[in-house]
């Protein structure tokens, strides 16, 4: 405990770190102030139906990316999805376009290009989205009458031109945040909505324990100790690797290597789990599609049964579909991200070689093949996370609210960020501490 009072007193007395970090909590502050504000033209006290109707299924899982904006219609409605969802798609057509493929080889100039391609497309993504949202209230229990002004042109075209901007105005924060503070803007600006809501999750689950005789402080006690639990099995998830040793040759005279230098011998550090928590996010965007099938046959008992079994986020049914998604997704999404032939290209080009591997191609498949290898314990290790609050819910009794931040998309974004937004902190506390160490030596020279 000493030692980590010391470390914020560190944190405090380095300028530069001191005043990211405040950068950070103002932004964050006026991200979470906005998601307060409702759409001009919308009668707040009758937004109670949408706040009940997204507290449970799919569209829970939106309200709380956005910090409960989703719910109260806020200006934030639409949240940072939009902007992920246009990286995602420019990140899978920079596959098969080679005009994408081209820019992501010129280093700074063409990611600038490759990021005004995304908020251009985000921009495209919030001007579909944000009528959609806007006509779609009424489906969720949003009476006629809370539209002050009607649904006319005199009100959705201001409301879609707020929603588009809050979108932008929130993907500005983000990339201000990146800049001008500590950790990623985006995922930080996720996780503090994510955080937003579990207080009061936490509080209508120990209400249901303590005043329903449903278990009481016990098995809150139990309940939160398996959460923790379920914390450090996500930091192993983010965190492990598989060491690939790799030595570097030198070149000599005559033009051939001298191999086995001293000293020379470095790791390639293979994640168990590359893929972060994008098959997670792909796999829920095709779980819309089940329900929208069962919509187009609704007058037959197939029709029926999928609508049933795939709008509860907790269903078996869903779940099993789900996880068999998210091992998928994590092959593909792990295939485009860690380019093994790429790998072993520059391993060749700056002489290193893996022991009893021959460079090139050679090189190239042996990595490829450790990839598959320690991806699908990883990948069947991130379906189970996923599918873990479905699991909480049927065997602990858990309310719906709490479950969510068991496992799935929330508690792997909040222990990924918090992990990065701590590296980042460290890394200017070792700075520090360097550039101290070699002050002193210079004075003591000098003396």
């Amino acid at each position: 405990m000493k030692n980590f009072f010391e470390t914020l007193s560190n944190i405090w007395k380095i300028e530069e770190l001191r005043n990211r970090i405040l950068i950070t909590l103002g932004l964050l502050l006026v991200y979470r102030f906005g998601c307060q504000i409702t759409i001009p033209g919308i009668d707040t006290n009758q937004l109670g139906q949408l706040a009940s109707s997204t507290d449970q299924g799919i569209f829970s899982l939106l309200n709380a990316f956005t910090g409960g904006a989703f719910a109260k219609a806020s200006i934030f409605a639409l949240g940072i999805m939009p902007y992920i969802s246009a990286s995602i798609v420019v990140q899978l057509m920079g596959i098969a376009i080679p005009y994408l493929q081209k820019l992501q080889k010129e280093g700074e100039s063409g990611r600038k290009t490759i990021n005004q391609i995304t908020r251009w497309l985000t921009i495209g993504i919030c001007i579909v989205q944000a009528p959609a949202y806007l006509y779609g209230l009424g489906a969720f229990g949003v009476q006629d009458s809370a539209f002050v002004l009607g649904k006319g042109l005199d009100f959705m075209v201001p409301a879609v031109i707020i929603l588009v901007t809050g979108c932008v105005f929130a993907m500005w924060l983000g990339e201000k945040i990146t800049d001008k503070g500590i950790g990623n803007g985006i995922s930080l600006l996720i996780m503090i909505g994510i955080i937003a809501t579990m207080p009061q999750s936490f509080v209508q689950e120990f209400v249901s324990r303590t005043t329903n005789n449903n278990g009481g402080l016990m098995f809150i006690l139990v309940e939160v100790i398996v959460w923790f639990l379920v914390i450090l099995a996500c930091i192993l998830l983010v965190m492990a690797t598989r060491q690939i040793p790799v030595q570097y040759a030198r070149r000599t005279a005559s033009g051939g290597y001298e191999k086995n230098v001293a000293g020379s011998r470095q790791y390639i550090p293979l994640k168990l789990n590359a893929s972060g928590v994008m098959p997670i996010i792909f796999a829920q965007a095709i779980m819309f599609v089940p329900g929208l099938i069962g919509q187009a046959f609704d007058d037959t008992a197939a029709g029926q049964w999928m609508q049933v079994q795939f709008a509860d986020i907790f269903g078996w049914a869903y779940n099993l579909l789900f996880a068999f998604l998210i091992i998928i997704f994590t092959y593909f999404y792990t295939a485009i991200t860690v380019p093994t032939n790429k790998m072993a290209d520059d391993l060749k080009r700056s002489g290193g070689f893996i022991p009893g591997t021959r460079p090139g191609k050679e090189t190239g498949d042996f990595l490829d093949k450790i990839m598959s290898l320690i991806t699908l314990p990883g990948s069947i290790f991130l379906a189970l996370l996923a599918v873990l609050p479905a699991i909480v819910v049927k065997l602990m009794d858990v309310q719906a609210g709490w479950a969510m931040f068991y496992g799935g998309t929330s508690l792997l974004i909040m222990v990924g960020v918090a992990i990065d937004t701590v590296q980042q902190v460290n890394s200017y506390l070792l700075n520090r501490h360097y550039d101290g160490l070699m002050k002193s030596g210079k004075n003591r020279k000098v003396a």
